[in-house]
């Protein structure tokens, strides 16, 4: 079955074009009903609050909710991050309607505005255990959430120092943040739970698949035993080979 892609608004061309460069199909999700023809799905990031007015237009939550309580998994990409969290902070006036599942806190455009969005090498300890390749990943963080705190079902699988960014530092709530002893001056950018994965960055807008790779692996086994989705990427991650590029990306 093909990956969906929730495509009510934002990047979710991105996602299609990546899942497509490891040869797997994505395929774009607006509907309760085509929910039932996918085997996992990616929320990509965009307008939180446009996205889930649209959602509630189409009658969409109770669908999205029975899917990630049904086990399959879930990536949430910087709004679709904001999506799965069980609690979110500096949200408009009234708030939005959040799926749920992910036990965790998140802070709505934490980092600050469009003008404040950044790149960043980050490190992905775990993502190199599984996928291999570099050490770190070129994050691309835009008007992006952070998260505040998990529960202890929670992995992290990547922080990042706040003070580290220059661009960002005017941010009220990055200041809050570094002038508490508690937070370490860290924030926490990726997380997994369960069948659940999120990324307040967007990997999609980059060259570097294993983050999508990461994820096609989430999927539950066929019953012949092998994996549901298999990846067939055109990327030699480890000896630093170039995909074949399909759509305009950073590099």
């Amino acid at each position: 079955m093909a990956v969906g892609v929730l495509a009510l608004q934002g990047s979710f061309n991105e996602h299609i074009a990546a899942l497509k460069r490891l040869g797997v199909k994505g395929v774009e999700v607006r509907k309760p009903e085509q929910l039932q023809n996918v085997s996992s799905l990616i929320i990509p990031g965009g307008e939180s609050t446009t996205m889930a007015k649209l959602a509630e237009l189409h009658n969409l939550f109770p669908a999205l909710r029975e899917f990630v309580q049904m086990g399959k998994p879930v990536w949430g990409t910087c709004a679709g991050l904001i999506f799965l969290a069980n609690k979110a902070t500096g949200q408009k006036t009234g708030g939005q309607e959040l799926i749920g599942g992910l036990d965790c806190t998140v802070h709505r455009n934490f980092f600050g505005s469009q003008i404040q969005s950044f790149e960043t090498e980050l490190p992905i300890p775990q993502i190199v255990a599984k996928e291999g390749g570099p050490s770190s990943f070129r994050a691309v963080f835009i008007r992006a959430p952070a998260i505040l705190d998990v529960g202890p079902d929670v992995e992290v699988l990547a922080d990042i120092h706040v003070s580290a960014i220059e661009t960002i530092n005017s941010n009220p709530s990055i200041q809050k943040e570094e002038d508490s002893a508690e937070s370490g001056k860290k924030v926490i950018v990726a997380v997994k739970q369960g069948n659940l994965l999120a990324t307040a960055f967007h990997p999609e807008l980059t060259a570097d698949t294993r983050w999508h790779s990461y994820f096609l692996k989430m999927a539950p086994e066929s019953a012949d035993g092998t994996s549901a989705i298999v990846s067939s990427s055109t990327t030699d991650q480890s000896s630093g080979g170039r995909p074949t590029i399909d759509f305009p990306i950073y590099h």
